[in-house]
């Protein structure tokens, strides 16, 4: 699964409010599919551009993704080497696209799981529903500090 990073949490919000307030999306369209939208968020390619790349290589995200070798030989290459510099694996990509990614759909509940990859509303919840659990995760690495208090100062010190 996705390393949980900031960069990669926003994107995902950002992407599903996006696509809330009107944003254009089209499955068969590869800059405004599940994956187009969010590497229009994390990468600032446009929708246009994005397709443009993916148009002079070979199949759709999950075909495009699969032969990405990180050498950047394809057009769509530099798209997919920003969205794996955010966090994201080529596995969690393919899942975007089909909205298959088991820890996203366990978060769900039992009769929501069965999303469909060319449905907006499936794919803004999929989006919020990863979200939430990337942040959970990446909140619970975070070490607050805490603060010991005696009569005298304020000491404080990180928790083990």
């Amino acid at each position: 699964m996705a390393t949980a990073t900031l960069k990669l949490i926003e994107g995902l919000r950002l992407t599903a409010k996006k696509l809330e307030q009107g944003a254009p999306y089209m499955w068969g369209h590869m800059g405004a599919c599940n994956c187009g939208n969010l590497a229009q968020a994390l990468t600032g390619f446009t929708k246009a551009e994005i397709h443009a790349f993916a148009m002079r290589g070979v199949g759709d995200w999950s075909e495009q993704i699969t032969e990405y070798c990180g050498s950047a030989n394809a057009p769509l290459d530099l798209v997919i080497e920003k969205l794996l510099e955010a966090g994201l694996t080529q596995q969690d990509l393919i899942s975007l696209e089909r909205l298959s990614g088991d820890k996203v759909l366990e978060q769900l509940p039992i009769e929501k799981r069965h999303l469909n990859k060319n449905i907006k509303e499936d794919v803004i919840l999929y989006m919020k529903v990863w979200a939430d659990l990337m942040e959970a995760e990446l909140s619970s690495t975070v070490k607050l500090p805490s603060y010991i208090y005696n009569t005298q100062q304020l000491v404080h010190s990180f928790s083990e």
